[in-house]
């Protein structure tokens, strides 16, 4: 089982940037995919990013152009990067590993998903 710990949050202003770094501190995420969820007060959780084993992508649309996710199997890590931040994406961020290499098929879903971070914070504020 994966243990897996978010860093990076913040508060920023509108059109700032931030980088989400999720590290594996138990376990390896070599030949693991990896997603990243968001999830604002009073809302669901959902997902906006999935990156396989071989670093191929899926981005949601809400945030396609401006977030990017990579990964540095070296460092077992997996990062967010996220430009031209705008209030509505102000909530908790977390990453995400469905023991698969894959994205799971309905890549943004929560239940497809086995192993959770704790969470950081981002807040897009003036």
């Amino acid at each position: 089982q994966l243990q897996l710990v978010e860093s990076g949050g913040g508060l920023v202003q509108p059109g700032g940037s931030l980088r989400l770094s999720c590290v594996a501190s138990r376990g390896t995420l070599r030949d693991q995919a990896v997603g990243w969820f968001r999830q604002a007060p009073g809302k669901e959780r959902e997902g906006i990013s999935c990156i396989t084993a071989t670093a191929f992508t899926l981005i949601e649309n809400s945030v396609k152009g401006r977030f990017v996710i990579s990964r540095d199997d070296a460092k077992n890590t997996v990062y967010l990067q996220m430009n031209g931040l705008k209030p509505e994406d102000t909530g908790i961020y977390y990453c995400a590993a469905p023991r698969n290499t894959a994205c799971p098929n309905i890549a943004f879903e929560a239940y497809e998903y086995d192993d959770w971070g704790q969470g950081t914070q981002v807040t897009v504020s003036s």
